[in-house]
């Protein structure tokens, strides 16, 4: 699969990518995945759907991929704690665009489980790599003495995150904002993984 989007590469610039990234993320947010089109991809970022499909594929990788570009990467952080590393990945994104997030995620999920080719690709390009650099960060909690390596609650530090994040919304009818993940984390999250 890598070998194959490295073969579609065009020259097209980061900023230029950044650009169309930033766009179909608006168009996105605007019609969802459902009604997203590739037509309308072109026109938005005023770009031709061969450049487009040449390096992209389709819809589903593409928007992965912005879906990527726009998050950071988990294991950036290294602040010399668990603590620290977790609250410092909550502390990236401010409230509105949390809430921007968590509104787009909600209706993305419902598409995933629609799309086997968005399933496959939101798997390759967000929960893989989340689920790798996640291990990097409690590998070096485990190496600094704050958790057992054999801690049981480590294979479910990703639901535990994502359910957070995910269920503000529904339950309390609230978009997440940093201090309430921040709380979360304190009071569920680091409890598990330091017991």
């Amino acid at each position: 699969m890598v070998a194959e989007a490295a073969a579609r590469r065009s020259r097209i610039t980061p900023e230029r990518e950044a650009e169309l990234y930033a766009a179909v993320l608006d168009l996105l947010r605007e019609v969802g995945y459902d009604a997203l089109t590739m037509d309308a991809v072109a026109t938005r970022t005023r770009a031709s759907k061969a450049t487009l499909y040449r390096q992209w594929g389709g819809k589903a990788e593409l928007v992965v991929k912005v879906l990527r570009h726009q998050k950071p990467h988990f294991d950036e952080v290294d602040t010399g704690s668990l603590r620290g590393d977790l609250h410092a990945m909550v502390l990236r994104d401010d409230d509105c665009h949390m809430e921007q997030n968590s509104a787009l995620m909600r209706g993305l999920m419902v598409a995933v489980h629609a799309n086997p080719d968005l399933l496959a690709a939101f798997k390759e390009w967000i929960v893989e790599p989340e689920m790798s650099g996640v291990d990097r960060v409690l590998q070096r909690a485990v190496d600094r003495g704050e958790m057992r390596a054999d801690n049981p609650a480590r294979a479910y530090i990703i639901h535990m995150l994502i359910g957070g994040f995910a269920t503000r919304t529904l339950i309390d009818e609230q978009p997440p904002t940093q201090a309430y993940l921040i709380s979360y984390i304190d009071a569920v999250v680091l409890p598990a993984l330091v017991a």
